[in-house]
């Protein structure tokens, strides 16, 4: 009865537009004010317990620290120096956008962010060399979902926080999957490109230019190397490599680059804290639902008859993969990991699937939902920057979503895309 309540209230809240943040919280107070299983006491301590937390605290400063690094000139350097090793070809600024979509993602941890930096550049630069803008539109929306998959990763700290995962690991796992994605990416952005006629930059290849391209895009290059170098070689965690991207984003773009001033700092600070406060209100209640759904013993009920409908390890997999597209179709990443994750990785778990392995399944899911409407936050970035309706994007999102999804199979019954580099570190699971 008491789960019924639970999933009634939120659904209702959810139909009605309410912030995916109150709809979780309204739905536990409802189900506290029917039940008198747990009281407002418990709801209040429980809300300030799960923002105690140390891994916790590198959300805030990786979602402070890709602000900053998009203000202060780093997305537009890293385009220009893609653009001069391979723009030149065929479908060359296509092969950029992406390159630089999955480097930006290594630098701010967000799907949305990637796409608005990159796309507000690359999109023009495409337009004005004859590339359809709906096609460059839906390119950038594609690769944006990279940024949450390429480490640093929001969602990843946030699954780790929740069932207990190395953030650390999970790090390292996100590299093949990304480059795997990227590629598939690269692959049917050329193939679209070759039929449609949309050629190169114009330019050609010159070691010279790339060499004065490379040396102005120096210090953004840089900037993953030290964030996951140094996570890697055990120098700080993942919650001080946060620490360090902000004070070198700041130190870049005020010092290096000259694009940030006190103007621009302040913006970015007051975008950081308004995004950060949304977040920190769903992983707050996301907790206390999860303490609520143990309480109800939910979990164990929704592992038992998943099991009971099969023990087949291929379509349990497949049964998680469709409940999380869906999610991500309707959700927000880092509310549907927090609160899924804890339920559906004892399932797999049953079945003999690594934590981050069963981590990047969820992850790669989510991003998936980034250009999935009827949410598909990407999409509605896009739309943004390119002034294009709705619609007309979703249509020609249609072939990158297909190849995401034969990209998410890949990883998903492959479980070495995930694990090779972490078990050549040293991961042992």
């Amino acid at each position: 009865m008491g789960g019924l309540i639970l999933l009634v209230v939120f659904l209702m809240c959810v139909f009605l537009s309410v912030p995916i943040g109150f709809s979780i919280g309204l739905s536990v107070v409802a189900y506290a004010m029917a039940t008198g299983s747990v009281n407002m006491g418990y709801i209040a301590s429980g809300l300030f317990a799960s923002c105690d937390s140390f891994p916790l605290m590198a959300i805030p400063f990786f979602i402070l620290s890709g602000a900053l690094m998009e203000g202060g000139g780093l997305s537009k350097r890293l385009v220009l120096f893609f653009d001069s090793l391979v723009g030149h070809l065929t479908g060359g600024l296509a092969i950029v956008t992406v390159i630089t979509c999955m480097f930006f993602g290594a630098i701010s941890g967000s799907g949305p962010a990637t796409t608005a930096a990159v796309g507000a550049i690359m999109v023009p630069t495409m337009v004005e060399k004859g590339y359809d803008k709906k096609f460059a539109m839906a390119l950038v929306a594609a690769a944006g979902c990279l940024g949450v998959i390429i480490p640093p990763s929001i969602p990843m700290v946030s699954y780790g926080i929740s069932v207990n995962a190395s953030i650390a690991t999970m790090f390292m796992g996100g590299f093949l999957p990304g480059i795997v994605l990227g590629t598939l990416l690269i692959v049917t952005a050329v193939v679209v490109c070759h039929k449609n006629g949309f050629t190169g930059n114009g330019e050609r290849f010159s070691w010279r230019k790339v060499g004065v391209n490379f040396k102005d895009a120096f210090w953004a290059i840089l900037s993953p190397v030290i964030i996951l170098g140094g996570i890697y070689s055990g120098v700080f965690t993942p919650t001080e490599a946060a620490v360090v991207s902000v004070v070198y984003a700041l130190f870049v773009g005020a010092f290096a680059y000259k694009e940030l001033n006190f103007r621009t700092i302040y913006k970015k600070f007051a975008e950081a804290a308004c995004t950060h406060g949304t977040v920190n209100i769903i992983v707050g209640t996301s907790t206390i639902l999860g303490r609520v759904l143990t309480l109800e013993q939910i979990p164990d009920a929704v592992a038992n008859s998943m099991i009971g409908f099969t023990d087949n390890k291929f379509v349990i997999m497949l049964i998680i993969n469709l409940l999380l597209l869906g999610c991500g179709c309707l959700l927000e990443t880092n509310s549907s990991i927090l609160i899924l994750a804890p339920i559906l990785y004892p399932v797999a778990a049953s079945f003999g699937v690594d934590i981050v392995h069963f981590g990047l399944i969820m992850v790669v899911n989510l991003a998936i939902g980034f250009i999935t409407p009827p949410v598909g936050v990407n999409l509605f970035v896009a739309c943004g920057i390119g002034d294009i309706p709705f619609a007309d994007l979703v249509k020609k999102i249609i072939p990158f979503l297909l190849v995401l999804l034969f990209g998410l199979l890949l990883i998903t019954y492959v479980e070495d895309v995930t694990l090779f580099i972490p078990r050549i570190l040293g991961y042992q699971g």
